[in-house]
Protein backbone atom coordinates (compact mmCIF):
# COMPACT_ATOMS: atom_id res chain seq x y z
CA UNK A 1 0.00 0.00 0.00
CA UNK A 2 1.23 3.48 -0.84
CA UNK A 3 2.45 5.47 2.17
CA UNK A 4 0.70 8.68 3.11
CA UNK A 5 1.46 11.20 5.85
CA UNK A 6 -1.14 13.24 7.72
CA UNK A 7 -0.69 16.56 9.51
CA UNK A 8 -3.65 17.22 11.78
CA UNK A 9 -3.39 20.90 12.67
CA UNK A 10 -5.43 23.09 14.98
CA UNK A 11 -5.70 26.89 14.99
CA UNK A 12 -6.11 27.79 18.66
CA UNK A 13 -7.57 31.27 18.22
CA UNK A 14 -10.00 31.23 21.16
CA UNK A 15 -11.76 34.61 21.21
CA UNK A 16 -8.79 36.63 19.90
CA UNK A 17 -10.43 37.73 16.63
CA UNK A 18 -13.64 38.72 18.38
CA UNK A 19 -11.73 40.77 20.96
CA UNK A 20 -9.72 42.54 18.26
CA UNK A 21 -12.92 43.43 16.41
CA UNK A 22 -14.70 44.49 19.62
CA UNK A 23 -17.59 42.13 19.00
CA UNK A 24 -20.58 41.45 21.24
CA UNK A 25 -20.52 39.07 24.22
CA UNK A 26 -22.25 36.24 22.37
CA UNK A 27 -19.68 36.26 19.55
CA UNK A 28 -16.89 36.42 22.12
CA UNK A 29 -18.36 33.46 23.95
CA UNK A 30 -18.33 31.43 20.73
CA UNK A 31 -14.56 31.79 20.60
CA UNK A 32 -14.33 30.88 24.27
CA UNK A 33 -15.87 27.49 23.53
CA UNK A 34 -12.41 26.53 22.31
CA UNK A 35 -11.09 27.00 25.84
CA UNK A 36 -14.05 25.75 27.84
CA UNK A 37 -14.65 22.54 25.92
CA UNK A 38 -13.12 22.21 22.44
CA UNK A 39 -9.43 21.95 23.28
CA UNK A 40 -9.97 19.27 25.93
CA UNK A 41 -11.91 17.10 23.52
CA UNK A 42 -9.22 17.44 20.87
CA UNK A 43 -6.39 16.56 23.25
CA UNK A 44 -8.35 13.52 24.48
CA UNK A 45 -8.95 12.35 20.91
CA UNK A 46 -5.29 12.74 19.96
CA UNK A 47 -4.25 10.85 23.08
CA UNK A 48 -6.72 8.06 22.25
CA UNK A 49 -4.97 7.43 18.94
CA UNK A 50 -1.45 8.36 20.17
CA UNK A 51 -1.18 11.13 17.57
CA UNK A 52 1.11 14.14 17.89
CA UNK A 53 -0.14 17.30 16.24
CA UNK A 54 0.62 20.97 15.56
CA UNK A 55 -1.30 23.79 17.23
CA UNK A 56 -1.07 27.28 15.72
CA UNK A 57 -1.49 29.67 18.62
CA UNK A 58 -2.06 33.43 18.78
CA UNK A 59 0.25 35.28 21.15
CA UNK A 60 -2.69 36.92 22.94
CA UNK A 61 -4.27 33.49 23.51
CA UNK A 62 -1.03 32.16 25.00
CA UNK A 63 -0.86 35.15 27.36
CA UNK A 64 -4.47 34.74 28.51
CA UNK A 65 -4.53 30.94 28.72
CA UNK A 66 -1.00 29.82 29.64
CA UNK A 67 -2.32 26.71 31.40
CA UNK A 68 -3.85 25.52 28.12
CA UNK A 69 -0.58 26.06 26.28
CA UNK A 70 1.06 23.95 28.96
CA UNK A 71 -1.54 21.24 28.38
CA UNK A 72 -0.75 21.17 24.68
CA UNK A 73 3.01 21.26 25.11
CA UNK A 74 3.15 18.73 27.95
CA UNK A 75 1.36 16.23 25.68
CA UNK A 76 4.28 16.64 23.24
CA UNK A 77 2.30 18.51 20.60
CA UNK A 78 3.97 21.29 18.64
CA UNK A 79 3.20 24.97 19.25
CA UNK A 80 3.51 27.22 16.18
CA UNK A 81 2.77 30.91 15.60
CA UNK A 82 -0.53 32.38 14.40
CA UNK A 83 -0.26 36.13 14.83
CA UNK A 84 -0.80 38.00 18.08
CA UNK A 85 -4.50 38.99 18.01
CA UNK A 86 -5.48 37.17 14.81
CA UNK A 87 -4.61 40.20 12.68
CA UNK A 88 -5.09 40.71 8.96
CA UNK A 89 -1.39 40.83 8.15
CA UNK A 90 -2.03 42.22 4.67
CA UNK A 91 -3.56 45.34 6.28
CA UNK A 92 -0.53 46.15 8.44
CA UNK A 93 2.38 48.45 7.71
CA UNK A 94 5.75 46.71 7.43
CA UNK A 95 6.98 47.79 10.87
CA UNK A 96 3.64 46.90 12.46
CA UNK A 97 3.83 43.41 11.05
CA UNK A 98 7.37 42.88 12.31
CA UNK A 99 6.20 43.84 15.82
CA UNK A 100 3.36 41.31 15.62
CA UNK A 101 5.70 38.47 14.66
CA UNK A 102 8.45 39.34 17.12
CA UNK A 103 6.05 39.88 20.03
CA UNK A 104 4.21 36.63 19.38
CA UNK A 105 7.43 34.69 18.96
CA UNK A 106 8.80 36.03 22.24
CA UNK A 107 5.64 35.06 24.13
CA UNK A 108 5.53 31.54 22.73
CA UNK A 109 9.24 30.82 23.04
CA UNK A 110 9.26 31.87 26.70
CA UNK A 111 6.58 29.22 27.27
CA UNK A 112 7.62 26.29 25.09
CA UNK A 113 11.00 26.98 23.50
CA UNK A 114 11.96 27.40 19.85
CA UNK A 115 9.08 28.09 17.45
CA UNK A 116 9.59 26.55 14.02
CA UNK A 117 6.38 27.22 12.07
CA UNK A 118 3.74 29.78 11.15
CA UNK A 119 0.25 29.99 9.74
CA UNK A 120 -1.27 33.33 8.76
CA UNK A 121 -4.57 34.31 10.39
CA UNK A 122 -7.33 34.11 7.78
CA UNK A 123 -4.60 32.72 5.46
CA UNK A 124 -3.79 36.30 4.48
CA UNK A 125 -0.13 37.17 3.95
CA UNK A 126 1.47 40.49 3.17
CA UNK A 127 4.19 40.63 0.52
CA UNK A 128 6.70 40.67 3.40
CA UNK A 129 5.36 37.93 5.67
CA UNK A 130 7.34 34.94 4.44
CA UNK A 131 10.56 36.93 4.29
CA UNK A 132 10.03 38.16 7.86
CA UNK A 133 9.41 34.73 9.35
CA UNK A 134 12.27 33.21 7.38
CA UNK A 135 14.67 35.82 8.74
CA UNK A 136 13.36 35.02 12.24
CA UNK A 137 14.49 31.43 11.81
CA UNK A 138 11.19 29.70 11.10
CA UNK A 139 11.52 26.62 8.90
CA UNK A 140 7.96 26.28 7.56
CA UNK A 141 4.74 28.08 6.71
CA UNK A 142 1.23 26.76 6.15
CA UNK A 143 -0.77 29.48 4.39
CA UNK A 144 -0.53 29.08 0.60
CA UNK A 145 -2.78 27.20 -1.82
CA UNK A 146 -0.63 26.57 -4.89
CA UNK A 147 0.00 22.83 -4.36
CA UNK A 148 -1.48 19.73 -2.77
CA UNK A 149 1.81 18.51 -1.32
CA UNK A 150 4.51 20.18 0.80
CA UNK A 151 7.43 21.73 -1.05
CA UNK A 152 10.50 23.87 -0.47
CA UNK A 153 9.71 27.54 -1.02
CA UNK A 154 12.49 29.92 -2.06
CA UNK A 155 11.91 33.04 0.02
CA UNK A 156 12.37 36.34 -1.86
CA UNK A 157 15.25 38.46 -0.59
CA UNK A 158 16.36 35.79 1.86
CA UNK A 159 19.09 33.14 1.73
CA UNK A 160 16.85 30.81 3.73
CA UNK A 161 14.17 28.48 2.42
CA UNK A 162 10.85 27.56 3.99
CA UNK A 163 8.90 24.35 3.69
CA UNK A 164 5.36 25.21 2.61
CA UNK A 165 2.49 23.01 3.78
CA UNK A 166 -0.33 24.10 1.45
CA UNK A 167 -3.87 24.52 2.76
CA UNK A 168 -7.31 24.55 1.18
CA UNK A 169 -10.77 25.82 2.03
CA UNK A 170 -12.36 22.38 1.69
CA UNK A 171 -9.86 20.99 4.20
CA UNK A 172 -10.86 23.60 6.81
CA UNK A 173 -13.52 22.67 9.37
CA UNK A 174 -14.66 26.28 9.81
CA UNK A 175 -15.49 26.70 6.13
CA UNK A 176 -17.42 23.44 5.87
CA UNK A 177 -19.22 23.42 9.20
CA UNK A 178 -19.72 27.11 10.01
CA UNK A 179 -19.90 28.83 6.64
CA UNK A 180 -21.54 26.13 4.52
CA UNK A 181 -23.32 24.20 7.29
CA UNK A 182 -22.32 20.82 5.88
CA UNK A 183 -23.59 17.71 7.61
CA UNK A 184 -21.20 15.36 9.43
CA UNK A 185 -21.44 12.79 6.65
CA UNK A 186 -20.74 15.42 4.00
CA UNK A 187 -17.63 16.66 5.81
CA UNK A 188 -16.38 13.12 6.38
CA UNK A 189 -16.85 12.21 2.72
CA UNK A 190 -15.05 15.35 1.50
CA UNK A 191 -12.04 14.75 3.71
CA UNK A 192 -12.01 11.00 3.03
CA UNK A 193 -12.23 11.62 -0.72
CA UNK A 194 -9.15 13.87 -0.63
CA UNK A 195 -7.24 11.34 1.46
CA UNK A 196 -8.13 8.49 -0.90
CA UNK A 197 -7.30 10.56 -3.98
CA UNK A 198 -3.87 11.48 -2.63
CA UNK A 199 -3.17 7.80 -2.09
CA UNK A 200 -4.00 7.05 -5.72
CA UNK A 201 -2.41 10.05 -7.47
CA UNK A 202 0.45 8.94 -9.71
CA UNK A 203 2.01 12.41 -9.91
CA UNK A 204 2.78 12.37 -6.17
CA UNK A 205 6.04 10.67 -5.23
CA UNK A 206 5.85 8.24 -2.34
CA UNK A 207 7.34 10.41 0.38
CA UNK A 208 5.41 13.51 -0.66
CA UNK A 209 1.83 12.34 -0.14
CA UNK A 210 0.70 14.54 2.73
CA UNK A 211 -2.82 15.45 3.83
CA UNK A 212 -2.94 18.69 5.81
CA UNK A 213 -6.18 19.25 7.72
CA UNK A 214 -6.99 22.58 9.38
CA UNK A 215 -9.33 22.53 12.38
CA UNK A 216 -10.34 24.95 15.13
CA UNK A 217 -11.13 23.92 18.72
CA UNK A 218 -14.15 26.24 18.75
CA UNK A 219 -15.50 24.46 15.66
CA UNK A 220 -14.42 20.82 15.51
CA UNK A 221 -14.69 20.60 19.31
CA UNK A 222 -18.48 20.50 19.26
CA UNK A 223 -19.85 17.08 20.19
CA UNK A 224 -21.15 15.87 16.83
CA UNK A 225 -18.18 17.34 14.96
CA UNK A 226 -15.44 15.73 17.05
CA UNK A 227 -17.09 12.41 16.16
CA UNK A 228 -16.38 13.18 12.48
CA UNK A 229 -12.69 13.65 13.22
CA UNK A 230 -12.63 10.47 15.30
CA UNK A 231 -14.19 8.54 12.41
CA UNK A 232 -11.73 10.03 9.92
CA UNK A 233 -8.68 9.22 12.05
CA UNK A 234 -9.87 5.65 12.47
CA UNK A 235 -10.29 5.33 8.71
CA UNK A 236 -6.90 6.86 7.88
CA UNK A 237 -5.17 4.61 10.39
CA UNK A 238 -6.80 1.60 8.72
CA UNK A 239 -4.96 2.70 5.57
CA UNK A 240 -1.63 2.88 7.47
CA UNK A 241 -1.43 6.67 7.45
CA UNK A 242 1.48 8.07 9.48
CA UNK A 243 0.77 11.19 11.54
CA UNK A 244 3.37 13.93 11.94
CA UNK A 245 3.95 17.22 13.68
CA UNK A 246 4.74 19.75 10.95
CA UNK A 247 8.15 20.72 12.32
CA UNK A 248 9.30 17.10 12.22
CA UNK A 249 8.18 16.61 8.64
CA UNK A 250 9.59 19.98 7.57
CA UNK A 251 13.02 19.04 8.89
CA UNK A 252 13.06 16.04 6.55
CA UNK A 253 12.23 18.23 3.56
CA UNK A 254 15.14 20.55 4.31
CA UNK A 255 17.75 17.77 4.50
Amino acid sequence: MSEIYVCLTFDFDAESAQIRQDEDPVRISKGQFAVQRGLGRILALLAKYEIKSTFFVCGWVAEKYPQHIEQISSADHEIAAHGYLHEYLDKLEFNEEIIVHEHTNQILEEMVGKIRGFRAPYWKLSQHTLTIISEMGFIYDSSLMDEDRPYVYSVPESPRNLVEFPVEWFLDDWVLFEQHQKTPNEVFEIWKAQFDALLEMEDLVENRKVLTLTCHPCCIGHAYRIKVLDRLIKYMKSKQAVFFKMADLASDYLL
